[in-house]
């Protein structure tokens, strides 16, 4: 009668771990969770204008048709500059690795995501390669197009307005955030005025 009790009690404690185990691992090794995402704030002077809980934090390294790589960029592929802008928590101050540098015309927008929710608004940065039928850049603030590019969930595909238009070399990076330890890898995008040497 003992026996069978510790036999019961053991396969109760095996299920019970198993089933632990699996809730626990359900998203290791990963640099894009969902509640790694939610964890990202804006600084609160930020928050208003700009959403990026949903931002893609890493991405695959591609870049649009016909995007123009810097020919003498300030940053050199491979040099390591530190992270002035604050897109997200965890950004400022973290030291970047150049990944790729382009020139273009950087814009910030503002669009409904076709996902539905809140309009996002001042969302930094949309280059002119990742714009549908665009026509020459730059395009002036309060004109709409159409926008070919996944920074944030629902942005593929949105209409979006133009607030802001600067022509500059636009960097994609890798950082490790200064909250979380966690690696992004292939950030797009930062400008040149968003990056400070490393002393």
């Amino acid at each position: 009668m003992k026996k069978g009790k510790l036999i019961l009690l053991f396969t109760l404690m095996t299920a019970l771990f198993l089933v632990l185990g699996a809730c626990s691992n359900d998203n290791t090794g990963t640099t894009n969770t969902n509640e790694n995402q939610d964890n990202m704030n804006m600084d609160s002077d930020s928050q208003e204008s700009m959403d990026h809980s949903d931002m893609d934090m890493s991405g695959s390294g591609e870049v649009p048709e016909g995007l123009k790589v810097a020919e003498n960029p300030t940053y050199q592929v491979g040099s390591k500059a530190i992270i002035e802008s604050d897109h997200m928590e965890g950004m400022k101050g973290a030291e970047a690795t150049i990944v790729g540098a382009y020139d273009t015309t950087a814009y910030a927008v503002s669009y409904t995501p076709t996902t539905g929710g809140e309009k996002v608004t001042n969302h930094k940065w949309v280059i002119h390669e990742e714009l549908v039928d665009a026509g020459e850049a730059p395009l002036d603030p309060g004109a709409e197009v159409k926008v070919n590019a996944s920074h944030m969930e629902g942005m593929d595909g949105a209409t979006v307005e133009i607030d802001t238009a600067e022509q500059t070399t636009v960097y994609m990076v890798d950082y490790k955030s200064t909250t979380t330890g966690e690696t992004v890898t292939n950030h797009k995008w930062v400008t040149e005025s968003e990056l400070s040497p490393v002393k």
